[in-house]
């Protein structure tokens, strides 16, 4: 409806009879309700704002991304309400901007909005009446994005570690052979002569050794593997692990306290390579605690649906800027890793269906959960006053 109406109805109400005011009025109103009705059923978020920036309206959506309560935002600066969004660095007459912002509260979200004036029949340079600012959600476009990324990384990888295989693990295969024969003809020198020459022996065979297991490591990041499902107690699997780094726990005083569900049921997961998720995660925690200070809690849980593995310690924590980047090949921060750890997890716990989440707080600590489904069941039967829901994954 253009500005001059309202001003020409008032204009006129003199001479319009109250029967024609009273159905204009009703008209409006039921315009009014029926673009609302509108607004609110859109996914995306709606706002209009005055010149100044004022709330006038904002739809469900708009409270959703931004966690805003409609009755409290409307009459209130959109900067007030939105912090980060300064209004006088945003509207420009005659300008539409169009922007991608990142939202911490009440839900991570990555988002785009578009902030166009509303048209006034006086030209483009002067004052519109007001503003509308459409925000829609790229949270999933922007996670398949990445998954897409990770895909082409890790085929590359793959390629570049056959070529690797191939390149470093003939020549390794070569020089273990060589050294063997060294060896034998060294046995037969005088002892005097032996001693410095098995010094620089023994020195190269460990080289050839570490070189062997970082191409394995390699090799094992970004190699598909078939899986060997069998029926797994995972409880067991994780006292097994702890048994296994139970003398560096306790040269470094760290306390391990385990939550394990007495009822977790077993689960079909190939045992050898979970075993191996299980050690890379709690190497990755004590390596975080302070020698005597530090602490790690297990826990498992089950439900219906999935089996819940969790790992929490009090350490370090992991700063924000790392966070984006750990599961990145080659990204680390201890001296001697090899940045592989947590892409081999992944890919293990990706091959059997399930999910990784990793919450960290830089001084705090950092917790590892592990989602693991139970089976391909696609419904379950409910009981007698629960609402009728269909399990899709």
């Amino acid at each position: 409806m253009k500005s001059g109406f309202l001003e020409k109805l008032v204009a006129r109400l003199d001479k319009v009879e109250p029967g024609e005011v009273q159905q204009i009025v009703a008209r409006l109103i039921r315009e009014k309700g029926f673009l609302e009705q509108v607004f609110e059923a859109l996914l995306e978020g709606v706002i209009l704002l005055d010149p100044e920036g004022t709330i006038a309206f904002v739809n469900r959506a708009a409270c959703g991304f931004f966690g805003l309560d409609p009755e409290k935002a409307i009459g209130e600066p959109l900067s007030r309400q939105v912090r980060g969004l300064e209004w006088k660095s945003l509207a420009k007459p005659g300008r539409t901007v169009s922007r991608d912002l990142e939202v911490f509260y009440p839900e991570n979200r990555f988002l785009n909005f578009y902030l166009a004036p509303i048209s006034a029949d006086e030209g483009p340079e002067t004052t519109p009446p007001g503003y509308v600012m459409l925000v829609r959600d790229l949270t999933r476009t922007r996670a398949e994005a990445e998954e897409t990324l990770e895909t082409e990384r890790l085929n590359a990888l793959t390629l570049l570690a056959a070529g690797v295989a191939h390149e470093i693990g003939n020549p390794l295969n070569s020089l273990d052979i060589h050294l063997q024969l060294m060896d034998r003809k060294l046995r037969k020198l005088p002892p005097g002569d032996r001693a410095p020459l098995e010094t620089h022996l023994t020195t190269a065979r460990e080289e050839i050794k570490r070189l062997d297991a970082i191409l394995k490591q390699f090799l094992s990041a970004v190699r598909p593997t078939a899986l060997r499902r069998e029926r797994t107690d995972l409880n067991a699997l994780l006292h097994e692990t702890l048994r296994l780094l139970e003398p560096e726990l306790a040269s470094r005083k760290i306390a391990v306290e385990l939550d394990l569900s007495e009822t977790l049921p077993p689960a079909e997961i190939d045992g050898g390579q979970f075993q191996q998720v299980f050690y890379n995660l709690m190497r990755n925690a004590y390596q975080a605690l302070r020698e005597g200070q530090g602490r790690i809690t297990i826990r498992t849980r089950a439900n219906d649906y999935e089996y819940r593995i969790a790992i929490e310690d009090n350490g370090t924590g992991i700063s924000p800027e790392h966070m984006g980047s750990i599961f990145e090949p080659y990204r680390t921060t201890k001296a001697s890793g090899s940045g592989l750890g947590l892409l081999i997890v992944r890919r293990i716990v990706r091959e059997h269906g399930g999910e990784i989440e990793i919450h960290s707080e830089e001084g705090h600590g950092t917790r590892i959960a592990i989602y693991l489904p139970r089976g391909e069941r696609t419904v379950r039967l409910l009981g007698q006053g629960e609402d009728p829901v269909i399990d899709v994954g």
